[in-house]
């Protein structure tokens, strides 16, 4: 698949955007039933989408959904379907064959399946056969030698039944997706702010004075984001982004619901200030614009002028400041501008921008928690918030954005390895059993158990596990020694063509599919990216007769695994999911009073006390933080001429590992996804020219060879030293020993490598 590659000079939205949409929607035979379908999207009578987890306004756009949102509600309400026969007609072996597209866009799964190795064929199975084997299979094994993985797709009373699944069961081990992209928020906040999540509303941006903005692609990843981000730029909100890529979301917009706009080409401008920073280089870019406001703001208060901090902010709700301070002035310029890429005059430009604004909000994504330092990182960007009191005020705070679109709120009711965080003694009490209480196996200690031999068995709740972790040779080598795996899904993927001894693949309704149980249609709940808590109503006729909630399957297995419990009425909560909500209560009672009540009138914010500046810190205060080091790469000799650092990028025809097409079109691509973006002058320094193919290798000396062939040279506006390649297409690139001190998320945005002609 060669594919072209043509500069695109359109904006993001647009004309783009819309024809973008409209072709999938045809595509999946859709095109008047989709659009119809696509006005409930994130609305209040309507579903929440299954894409990324932007918030929903209280007073929503007629259309209220973007182009990657769109692309995900195609997706699932298409019309094509994977009958039993398609399985008749294919072994595994020759699936495997097939790419992460083509797989996909077989349509959805209808009924549940077990593998006949003997034939490398799933063959049909009932659902009541399939939960008695699995049940057995379970019995029979180790309880903490399995692995309960989540995806961010699941709602809040499936996570919940899921969690609860397995602390009776027996162990900790729920890993999620998580753990691949925010951990290293999840880590670094509670100890700076006393808060596992963001504190920014969506109403903050209306109030902003000032958006900082690191390591986040909003085009592809999140764009509903752009709508406020439009509307605080058309108020002269200066917009700073620190990105390594020039992305063309973050440049120039053209809002698709704005008929002026798509009348006139009238764009409007998002990034006020664009600062190319190397991939690695946040630490040092961050560590600069502290050193500026730091050293003006003691020469203003020696001229008595305006102060450049906020004193009375760091006097009273920090600690930690004076070392701070001393270590941002004892840092170089010099060498700042080595790490980072930027040059001492842009960083004072933005400190000088940033000390202006009565406000200011923080915005950042996987681009600074996917670095060995990804902890760092993120207390970097508190570090800079503390300085001016930007946090716990209108206008102001920080904001990780996430992903998948109820990734955050799973934490909320127990999908996390960490039993600290759950209400073990609550669970005690409701439902008479003693929860786990070690720590159990994350994403990377999981995918360490199953190529040790460690994990016998997998349990998948959504998601392409083995498609999105790292170090893919050697998970898909050792994936079929593995006793029993489980796959709960609603399309095909590759995870479900790599099996243990014992497979079975159980297909499900997805969100947006009309729910009826007992007592009737079913509604269920999410929470955003600014923890709002809201319902999802399914809207649509389910794709398949024999398809069954997630609920319903979760509580199918528990029931042929666990021993009779009266206390946990499984049968009662497949009947009407309100009782999930009111054992979630029960569980959780600050965060979820009055849940049902709540949640029929719209939702709720769930509350955070650093949004009030009460700081739950050892401190009883905000920390500031120090970095053991400007370097990011920790592994890496960055003075190496024949090493690149490779960042792992999306196409804004993708979501995660789901690839909706072979197009990127705001870089240009089309038809091909075997792309390497790379610097002008280090192609020339290689010898490569435009359009020549060559492999990668990671550079790194471990005894394991990683290769990756057949990516096009594209000669990109990148910094030198870095290139970028499409994920998950480079994930056997990626040592698993290569993440995030502390919190283990692999440390994607920059990965050693060589070139090889």
């Amino acid at each position: 698949m060669t594919g072209t590659v043509e500069p695109y000079e359109g904006p993001a939205g647009g004309w783009g955007s819309l024809r973008s949409v409209e072709g999938i929607l045809l595509r999946q035979g859709i095109l008047a039933s989709g659009n119809a379908t696509l006005l409930k999207q994130n609305k209040p009578d309507g579903y929440s989408c299954v894409s990324c987890a932007w918030a929903k306004p209280d007073e929503p756009q007629l259309f209220e959904y973007c182009e990657n949102g769109a692309k995900a509600t195609a997706w699932e309400i298409t019309r094509k379907r994977i009958e039993p026969a398609f399985f008749e007609a294919h072994t595994l072996a020759e699936l495997r064959g097939w790419s992460d597209h083509d797989l996909e866009a077989g349509g959805r799964l209808l009924s549940p399946m077990r593998l006949d190795r003997a034939r490398d064929r799933w063959v049909p199975v009932a659902w009541e056969d399939a939960f008695r084997e699995i049940g057995a299979e379970l019995r029979a094994l180790d309880p903490k030698a399995t692995v309960f993985y989540a995806s961010g797709r699941a709602s809040l009373e499936a996570s919940y039944m899921w969690g609860l699944f397995a602390r009776l069961y027996g162990h900790n081990n729920l890993p999620d997706s998580s753990n691949m992209c925010h951990e290293s928020t999840s880590v670094a906040l509670p100890e700076a702010i006393g808060a596992p999540v963001g504190t920014v509303l969506l109403e903050d941006f209306a109030k902003t004075g000032c958006i900082l903005f690191f390591g986040q692609n909003v085009g592809s990843n999140s764009p509903r984001m752009l709508h406020p981000l439009q509307q605080a730029a058309k108020r002269d909100v200066p917009i700073i982004t620190f990105n390594p890529l020039r992305e063309r979301g973050l440049e120039r917009f053209i809002n698709p619901q704005a008929p002026t706009e798509m009348l006139t080409g009238d764009e409007t401008r998002i990034s006020s200030a664009y600062h190319q920073v190397k991939a690695g280089g946040d630490i040092a870019a961050i560590t600069g614009i502290c050193k500026a406001l730091v050293e003006a703001d003691e020469v203003a208060q020696a001229r008595g002028d305006a102060p450049w901090l906020d004193h009375a902010f760091l006097a009273e709700h920090t600690h930690g400041f004076e070392e701070f301070a001393d270590f941002v002035r004892a840092a170089e310029w010099e060498t700042l501008e080595q790490r980072s890429g930027l040059m001492r005059a842009e960083m004072m430009a933005a400190a000088a921008t940033y000390a202006r604004a009565p406000s200011a909000i923080g915005v950042y994504g996987m681009g600074l928690t996917q670095h060995r330092t990804g902890v760092e990182n993120v207390r970097m960007v508190i570090n800079l918030l503390l300085l001016r009191g930007n946090i716990g005020r209108p206008g102001a705070g920080i904001l990780p954005v996430r992903g998948h679109s109820n990734v955050q709120g799973q934490r909320t009711v127990g999908i996390t390895e960490k039993p600290e965080l759950v209400p073990n003694d609550t669970l005690e009490k409701l439902y008479g059993f003693a929860p786990p209480r070690d720590t159990g196996m994350n994403t990377i200690e999981a995918c360490e158990g199953i190529i040790g031999g460690k994990v016998r068995a997998f349990l998948g709740l959504g998601g392409n596990f083995i498609r999105a972790v790292p170090e893919t040779a050697a998970m898909e080598a050792a994936w079929p020694g593995l006793r029993l795996t489980v796959q709960v899904a609603t399309k095909l993927n590759r995870n479900h063509l790599i099996n243990g001894e014992v497979a079975f693949l159980l297909p499900c309704l997805g969100r947006l599919e009309v729910d009826s149980q007992a007592s009737g249609p079913q509604t269920v709940t999410c929470e955003d990216t600014t923890t709002k808590i809201h319902p999802s109503h399914g809207t649509v006729t389910p794709a398949g007769p024999d398809l069954r909630s997630e609920h319903a399957i979760i509580a199918g297995i528990a029931k042929a695994t666990l021993p009779p419990n009266p206390r946990v009425p499984w049968d009662d909560w497949v009947a009407d999911y309100a009782r999930i909500r009111d054992a979630i209560e029960a569980t959780y009672p600050t965060v979820f009073r009055d849940y049902n009540a709540r949640i029929a009138t719209g939702g709720f914010h769930r509350p955070l006390a650093a949004r009030d500046r009460q700081w739950d810190t050892e401190s009883g205060k905000a920390n500031f933080h120090l970095p053991s080091s400007l370097r990011e790469d920790l592994d890496t000799d960055l003075e190496r001429p024949d090493v690149l650092q490779l960042i792992t990028i999306r196409s804004n025809d993708q979501f995660n590992t789901t690839i909706y097409g072979y197009d990127d079109r705001f870089r240009g691509v089309s038809g091909t996804r075997m792309v390497l973006f790379v610097n002008r002058e280090d192609a020339d320094r290689f010898g490569l020219a435009d359009g020549a193919t060559v492999a990668l290798t990671t550079a790194v000396e471990d005894g394991i060879a990683r290769r990756v062939d057949g990516f096009r040279v594209v000669h990109h506006d990148i910094p030198q030293g870095c290139c970028a390649a499409y994920y998950p297409e480079c994930n056997p690139l990626i040592p698993l020993w290569h993440h995030a001190e502390r919190s283990k998320v692999p440390a994607a945005k920059s990965v050693p490598v060589h070139l090889h002609a």
